[in-house]
């Protein structure tokens, strides 16, 4: 539909100069000049002339007098102690940018990012799981793990009362565990959450809000027993601004007596209220191609109108191990079809759920495929 910026570290290098590599002339006494102790005045005024045994009083060198002696610390510690402590404020620095790091759980409102947008020229295309494409180019399904590029998905609740009205409450944390809470826009969302039964029933699009902690919540009602699958699609913005898209999966369970439900032939068209919807295009594994759907009415083509920002939505599951592509259409309809392009990771029987919005009611159409 992941990237963290890596905390720069300051790193300083003590250089030898060249007044370090000389070494310094040690100045010498006679027996009437030796100081009893440190704190020793010189006996004459001859003492502080500096003769070719004395150390020069340049600003480079200490004078050889103890009491130019005590004035202060030599270079080098003063060179050394400038080293050290530009070291410690690079740490000190290092670790409040990582404390101010906004990906992690803060107090205050929740930290949505502007519209997400794809790089120039991207056109319709497949949301698939974070980890992208193979070589050969076919998206690799997502929803598979409640794990990738870094971030998990973490329930808080998963088991639910058969038809019985619940709360769906997650997070989605990052490598540190900490709650994102930064997320692009994406089809006018922070978060599209898809739930079906594990025999592809009971399919729901659902968008949940975020609490400033960054959990998720939405109501949510399964109407048979058995175990459901629950797709969290969505798009973390990192630090620097980039984006990253990301679906993970999670079972949700509903106990009693599970009784799976067959489904239904291969078919390119079906009615959903009142509505016939049907499609042409042959998809094919790996290969990306056309699907374009019409929707008509009693009188003919029906007004669609945006949902999320665009003409329909087209979620495929393959049947098995459920996983999930969400694929975006043409911004605008084509001869009054809302057209797709889809690619299909591999053979297999997929369910396809198109969303499409007349007068203000938002319809899903189910199809059944069969990929050779």
């Amino acid at each position: 539909m992941t990237h963290q910026q890596p905390v720069r570290r300051a790193s300083a290098v003590a250089e030898p100069t060249a007044g370090d590599d000389e070494a310094a002339p040690r100045a010498t006494t006679t027996p009437d000049q030796a100081p009893a102790g440190p704190d020793r005045i010189p006996a004459g005024p001859d003492q502080a002339s500096a003769g070719p045994d004395r150390v020069s009083a340049g600003p480079d060198r200490v004078s050889a007098g103890p009491d130019q002696a005590s004035a202060g610390p030599d270079r080098g510690t003063l060179r050394l102690a400038l080293v050290v402590g530009g070291l410690v404020l690079a740490v000190l620095l290092g670790f409040g940018l990582g404390r101010m790091n906004t990906t992690g759980a803060a107090s205050g409102s929740p930290s949505l990012a502007a519209e997400h947008t794809d790089p120039p020229g991207v056109g319709p295309h497949n949301h698939g799981s974070a980890v992208g494409a193979d070589p050969g180019g076919a998206i690799e399904p997502g929803g598979l793990a409640v794990s990738a590029a870094g971030f998990t998905l973490a329930p808080l609740t998963n088991e639910f009362a058969a038809n019985r009205p619940g709360q769906l409450r997650f997070q989605v944390r990052d490598a540190q565990r900490r709650s994102v809470t930064r997320f692009a826009i994406v089809h006018d969302k922070p978060m599209h959450l898809i739930v079906v039964r594990r025999d592809l029933t009971g399919y729901q699009h659902l968008h949940p809000t975020m609490a400033a902690d960054g959990t998720w919540s939405v109501p949510l009602t399964l109407a048979r027993p058995g175990v459901w699958r629950a797709y969290a699609d969505f798009t973390v913005v990192a630090d620097d601004g980039t984006q990253t898209a990301v679906t993970l999966g999670t079972d949700l369970v509903v106990p009693g007596d599970y009784q799976p439900v067959a489904l239904p032939a291969p078919a390119t068209s079906t009615t959903v209220g009142g509505f016939t919807v049907a499609y042409q295009g042959t998809p094919q594994a790996g290969t990306t191609v056309p699907l374009t759907f019409r929707v008509d009415g009693p009188a003919g083509a029906a007004p669609l109108e945006r949902y999320l920002g665009a003409y329909g939505h087209l979620v495929a599951l393959r049947e098995g191990d459920l996983g999930y592509l969400h694929v975006h259409p043409e911004p605008e309809l084509v001869d009054g079809q809302i057209k797709f392009w889809l690619t299909v990771p591999g053979p297999g029987r997929y369910r396809l759920y198109l969303d499409f919005q007349v007068d203000q009611k938002v319809q899903t159409a189910n199809f059944t495929q069969t990929i050779p």
